[in-house]
């Protein structure tokens, strides 16, 4: 005890008064009447406990001499009991009364919302925005609005719920790609009429000049392609890096000898060279494609083109081993050869007459 200070009983302090409360954090303040402005004033120390509801018993969780603390890392929409201890040179007060808090509810997140997506809960998404709280074009951690991954796992339902609450259907992610083209690519040939019905355009490109339709060759679904084909979408658009359209993209990734039989049916170029003279059959030999390089040869893909470095697609199936593909243009060569010879002869049979 500090001389010249008399011992006497310290009276029990009212409970801590509540401050700000969130889901996570409770404010406490208190001050002590009975000390105020008092010579010892300076030597008050106060002393927080928060009641163990499983053990019923209080732990402190702070001391010291502030008039104010803030009770972190709560759970949300849970009920907390606090009390309050004065200790000065004279000794320990008893403890306030306690005082009981309750957090408040979590506030809603572009984070809930893209779970909810992720997990097709519909009703879960209804009540997120019908909160008003969360933008409903959020981005998550790979730079996808809600719109984007629901229309890539083909989540109908949930495409229209939130076009309905406002999400912006032309947005693009960080590659400049949109619903569209991400819904083209996974093959859900609802969503991309429904996106069209809400504006979506065949026009937009993303960063690499790529657009709806070089996503959907590179999918390789038929009826996607076949119902943008349909509905006025162009086929032989070059993107802004190799020069690729989506026929040389169908040779390119899926191989998929249907898609590209679509395409040139609907005005592909089968002999369009890219940036490097490549043209559609020279990809597809490349890429061993054999049946799409049979449909090729089939639609009038000629084998006598040269790339930049004169090699043609023989040259290139050969220099890479694919003799199955040799064997196919080979065939085709014999082909146009005595297709040549036999109306050669014809013209010389009229002339003779």
């Amino acid at each position: 005890m500090e001389p010249g200070v008399e011992r006497r009983a310290i009276s029990k302090p009212h409970p801590p008064v509540v401050g700000h409360v969130s889901h996570h954090n409770i404010q406490l303040n208190w001050d002590f009447e009975g000390q105020r402005n008092g010579p010892q004033e300076k030597w008050i120390k106060f002393s927080v406990e928060e009641e163990d509801p499983k053990l019923r018993t209080y732990g402190i969780i702070y001391t010291g001499y502030a008039r104010q603390h803030v009770v972190e890392g709560l759970e949300p929409r849970t009920t907390y009991r606090f009390r309050l201890k004065v200790t000065d040179p004279a000794g320990d007060s008893a403890y306030s009364s306690p005082i009981c808090v309750t957090t408040t509810r979590e506030p809603m997140s572009g984070a809930q919302l893209h779970r909810a997506v992720s997990m097709n809960d519909v009703n879960a998404v209804l009540n997120i925005l019908q909160g008003k709280q969360v933008v409903v074009d959020t981005l998550n951690k790979l730079g996808y609005s809600a719109l984007m991954v629901a229309s890539q796992k083909g989540f109908g339902r949930l495409v229209e719920i939130l076009v309905e609450n406002g999400a912006e259907v032309n947005k693009k992610n960080s590659s400049g790609k949109d619903s569209l083209m991400i819904a083209c690519f996974s093959g859900h040939l609802d969503i991309v009429q429904y996106l069209r019905s809400q504006g979506a355009s065949w026009e937009t490109r993303d960063l690499g000049g790529c657009t709806a339709m070089h996503w959907a060759a590179d999918g390789g679904h038929f009826d996607v392609v076949q119902w943008m084909i349909e509905d006025g979408c162009k086929v032989d658009v070059k993107d802004i890096g190799l020069e690729w359209t989506p026929l040389m993209r169908v040779c390119a990734v899926s191989g998929k000898s249907d898609v590209a039989a679509l395409l040139i049916e609907a005005g592909a170029n089968v002999n369009l060279k890219d940036k490097d003279g490549k043209t559609p059959l020279m990809v597809a030999a490349l890429n061993n494609h054999e049946e799409l390089v049979q449909v090729l040869l089939e639609k009038g893909a000629d084998i006598t083109v040269k790339n930049e470095y004169g090699k043609g697609a023989l040259e290139m199936a050969r220099s890479l081993n694919r003799m199955s593909v040799v064997s196919l243009i080979e065939a085709s060569k014999v082909r146009e050869v005595a297709t040549a010879s036999k109306a050669s002869g014809a013209e010389l049979n009229d002339e003779s007459k």
